[in-house]
């Protein structure tokens, strides 16, 4: 019986290799016959109905284009991307696709679906885009995940506490001083478009503000032009190789500039902090932490009565560089958005801006000359809702990229392919009509006497869950500052087009005529 077996098992196996040999001969006599174009088009074709096989079977249910577009996909269409165009995908459903090269992209609308991807590290990791590896440099912080990632932000923490905050105000005054001369200089004939030059403030805050007097006015001025393509390069759809004379390409020149100034900037702040000096700006902050730390943990002072330090571990200064750049990606072209919104807001409503400078007055005890520190700005209620109503009406980021680590079931119905992109977005959170009456206007009140703060689900400006947004209180702090020095110095008019109101892309969101603004000194 068992010799049985064998030989129909045996038989079993030749004939089909009998089957598998026909079948190769019946394909190479059908090819024989066939051009080498005919071959090229034939292949090309099998590949093409694969590709959208594969993409149906991804779509499954969810909104968007019944086919995709061959090889590239939406990538032609994104290249400029519209706000009316992203409105229009966000509003197709609460899970809607789209297909980029080799990218299929999931996007959520909805604020309970935003929130469930923020707080799904099982699921998901932070991907920002394409090109985000290749500009911020793939060990960078950001792109760090579970544990490895909880331990590198354990050692910023302090750096955004209340006292580290108002270190940081008298360098950013500084800034807003100088930079105000140069508004009133500008503004001697006509109006001037504002976008550009809010995002150089902008640049020259954080700069001052990480690392002091370490840079220098030139090379701050040099940055601001090199984050103008660095943001170019990390628009969400991009061609995907670093070739040269590409917007990836001349970001990584970019991004290479930068790191050098953040990494000799470093260098000497670790030199300074060593010497025993007390810390002036992050960097300072940052890297005396670490030089505690390390004292602490040679003595074995865990017993000591004395206050014990965080305890992290010594970053290099390539790391220190690279986490200042991630910082610098996050804050810049943020609170440019946020900055152009809140000026031309207030020039629109002067009612508005007559109540902040009521207010600035007040926290100054009617001093309009004294300089700003902490507990001035904390008394700020009046103006802390108009710049977060600026940012409920306007906000900077309208999504953040994730990576699906595995198949992720994100609804009863639909499960997120692993490897794909899936986009939480904040619009609709932001707009909603329940938490935000009259959702389209921008009313600074419903913060201090409406209903807006008993909505906290519904505030996703600045993200949440384990990777939300590490310097908030800071970026609000210095939108706060900048109106609040400016009510007291500056009028300002808005030349406004029939354009002012619309919103134009470039990473974040900006008045689409670029903000025209003529600035004049406010006598005492």
């Amino acid at each position: 019986m068992e010799s049985f077996n064998n030989f129909s098992t045996a038989t079993a196996s030749a004939f089909k290799v009998a089957e598998a040999s026909v079948a190769v001969a019946t394909f190479r006599e059908f090819v024989k016959g066939m051009s080498w174009w005919t071959v090229a088009a034939t292949s090309l074709a099998i590949l093409l109905v694969a590709e959208q096989i594969r993409y149906l079977n991804r779509k499954q249910g969810i909104a968007g284009r019944a086919w995709t577009i061959p090889i590239v996909g939406e990538f032609l269409g994104s290249m400029h991307p519209t706000f009316e165009g992203y409105l229009a995908k966000w509003e197709s459903g609460p899970l809607s696709c789209v297909s980029v090269f080799h990218k299929f992209v999931v996007i959520a609308s909805t604020q309970e679906l935003a929130r469930k991807i923020l707080n799904a590290p099982a699921y998901v990791q932070p991907c920002v885009v394409d090109a985000g590896k290749k500009i911020l440099k793939h060990t960078n912080w950001v792109f760090l995940d579970g544990k490895a990632h909880v331990e590198y932000r354990k050692g910023l923490n302090n750096l955004f506490t209340r006292k580290a905050l108002g270190v940081y105000l008298p360098a950013q005054e500084q800034v807003y001083d100088e930079y105000f001369k140069e508004f009133l200089a500008m503004s001697k004939e006509k109006h001037v478009p504002y976008m550009n030059i809010f995002r150089e403030i902008n640049v020259a805050v954080s700069c001052r503000t990480f690392c002091g007097d370490y840079i220098t006015s030139e090379a701050i001025k040099a940055i601001s032009d090199d984050y103008w393509r660095i943001t170019a390069a990390m628009e969400l759809v991009n061609f995907p190789l670093v070739l040269p004379y590409t917007k990836i390409w001349y970001g990584v020149q970019a991004r290479n500039r930068v790191l050098a100034e953040f990494e000799a900037s470093s260098a000497k702040s670790r030199a300074r902090m060593q010497a025993g000096e007390e810390p002036n700006c992050m960097m300072d902050a940052w890297i005396k932490e670490m030089i505690e730390a390390k004292a602490f943990q040679e003595k074995g002072d865990a017993n000591s009565a004395g206050h014990a330090p965080i305890l992290i571990r010594e970053f290099s200064d390539s790391e220190i560089a690279q986490t200042f750049l991630s910082f610098l990606f996050a804050s810049q072209d943020a609170t440019s958005s946020a900055m152009c919104w809140l000026f031309q807001y207030l020039a629109d409503r002067p009612e508005i801006l007559v109540k902040v400078r009521e207010e600035q007055l007040a926290v100054r005890d009617g001093d309009r000359n004294k300089r700003m520190d902490i507990d001035m700005v904390e008394k700020m209620t009046y103006t802390r809702a108009v710049v977060k109503e600026t940012l409920r009406l306007r906000p900077p980021v309208l999504m953040v990229p994730y990576a699906a680590k595995k198949d992720y079931p994100i609804t009863p119905e639909y499960i997120v392919p692993k490897g794909s992109m899936i986009i939480p977005t904040f619009w609709h959170a932001l707009h909603d009509e329940e938490a935000y009456p009259e959702p389209n206007h921008w009313n600074p009140e419903r913060w201090t006497e409406g209903q807006a703060e008993s909505f906290p689900r519904n505030w996703l400006v600045f993200g949440t869950g384990p990777h939300v947004c590490l310097g908030q209180q800071y970026a609000v702090m210095h939108l706060m500052a900048t109106i609040g020095k400016a009510s007291m110095f500056l009028d300002w008019d808005h030349l406004r087009t029939p354009t002012s109101d619309d919103i134009r892309i470039f990473a974040t969101t900006f008045p689409m005529d670029d903000l025209l603004l003529k600035f004049s000194e406010r006598s005492a």
